[in-house]
């Protein structure tokens, strides 16, 4: 440096000592950030091209709601969504963004979290309790993925209300993603995550882009690829009357598939229409991005019983919160279940919660409102909530049958 420089006699290093040293900063952030395997994780790859219409729309909007807090980390940020939606890409591209900049930023996962915290109460920690958990409580950008899938025990519940209720008087930048919806989360994290001075709240309506969730392995729509509007024959050979009922039913479906809201009710006789029509509806909505769980109602009881056994592949809670908070439900055939205490318990539950919750949900049953468990007729009979359209038509194979000239039999 040149005499009259304030760096004038000082040793500096030179470029390549500065990139050395940039370098080896950058592997310390990332060593401390948490994010092992998930460093490959960037707002570039993120999928964005190639699904659905509607579901490219969810997926843009999510990442430059991402990409916008990641270039000024301010407030908080809650992503909301089912397994495999991308929330933990874009959580993760959050971190890699932040550090690639020099700034600090600590990825954990909640159930992983609460693990750590619980070893440091073993004699042979070599880190206090207090050093860890202020290590999390006052990262500079904290980012808690999956949380809700913990275990829900008092301790768990005590020490994130100390994290969240730190970090929120504190103003501090954090990022949360949930499968969960927001109403399901403990009401004391729930509160400081609704502030809409500090937090922005954004769900994510999508499949399970991995490929093996247990929404493709639940649902039965598969078996009805071909129940489209299209496809459906409006039957000339109905008396007026029934031909115009079942045109109403069919626009009804139509409605409700362009903008699917609250609960729609398909009414009347086996094979008269209604669960094509309700496979068309889902079939629609797939088609615009949403996730859908079609499912026969005995089948889909027998899949939560089946989770009790010692080799099921996924949890009670998994399935019964995949069929509880689906974007769209569709429940073909109700009232044809054994009608055993627990089946009616579970069906309730279900119901009730996306009653509460105003989620769009299907039904097709052949018993009428009366003959239903009244528990669940009490909510199909808020005409705020729920459309009733009792198709007039008889079972299509039936009225064939019927109409079709009787062959003679031949004599011997």
């Amino acid at each position: 440096m040149p005499p009259g420089h304030p760096d004038f006699g000082r040793p500096l290093p030179c470029r390549c000592k500065l990139e050395e040293i940039s370098e080896t900063r950058l592997e310390d952030l990332r060593s401390a950030s948490n994010l092992g395997m998930l460093s490959r994780m960037t707002f570039e790859n993120f999928r964005v091209d190639g699904v659905r219409p509607r579901e490219e729309q969810t997926l843009r909007e999510a990442s430059r709601r991402a990409r916008e807090f990641a270039e000024r980390p301010e407030g908080w940020l809650i992503l909301l969504g089912d397994y495999g939606c991308g929330k933990t890409h874009l959580a993760a591209a959050i971190a890699n963004y932040c550090l690639e900049r020099g700034h600090p930023s600590l990825f954990v996962i909640v159930p992983d979290l609460l693990d750590h915290l619980r070893a440091t109460y073993s004699p042979g920690s070599s880190v206090s309790y207090d050093e860890r958990f202020e290590t999390v409580l006052m990262s500079p950008l904290l980012i808690l993925d999956d949380l809700g899938t913990q275990q829900t025990t008092p301790w768990a519940q005590e020490k994130l209300y100390q994290l969240f209720n730190q970090r929120y008087n504190a103003r501090l930048p954090t990022v949360v993603t949930s499968n969960r919806l927001l109403e399901e989360i403990d009401p004391r994290l729930r509160s400081r995550m609704s502030d809409p001075e500090l937090c922005q709240v954004y769900r994510m309506v999508t499949r399970d882009f991995r490929g093996s969730g247990h929404s493709d392995q639940l649902s039965s729509l598969y078996l009805y690829a071909n129940k489209t509007f299209e496809t459906f024959k409006p039957r000339p050979e109905l008396p007026r009357d029934e031909q115009e009922n079942l045109k109403g039913a069919v626009s009804t479906a139509k409605e409700f598939a362009e903008n699917p809201q609250d609960w729609l009710v398909l009414m009347g006789e086996h094979g008269c229409g209604k669960t094509h029509l309700a496979a068309a509806i889902a079939n629609s909505c797939v088609d615009g991005g949403s996730a859908v769980v079609f499912k026969e109602v005995p089948e889909l009881l027998d899949h939560l019983r089946a989770t009790y056994r010692p080799g099921s592949t996924a949890t009670y809670d998994q399935l019964f919160q995949l069929v509880k908070t689906a974007h769209v439900l569709i429940l073909d055939d109700l009232g044809t279940e054994s009608a055993t205490d627990w089946a009616r318990e579970k069906l309730y539950q279900i119901l009730n919660y996306r009653y509460a919750a105003r989620l769009p949900t299907v039904i097709t049953m052949r018993n009428t409102i009366e003959q239903t468990e009244p528990r669940l007729a009490s909510r199909m009979l808020d005409v705020s909530l729920c459309t009733i359209c009792a198709i007039l038509a008889p079972g299509y194979h039936s009225d064939q049958l019927s109409r079709s000239p009787r062959k003679k039999r031949r004599k011997s």
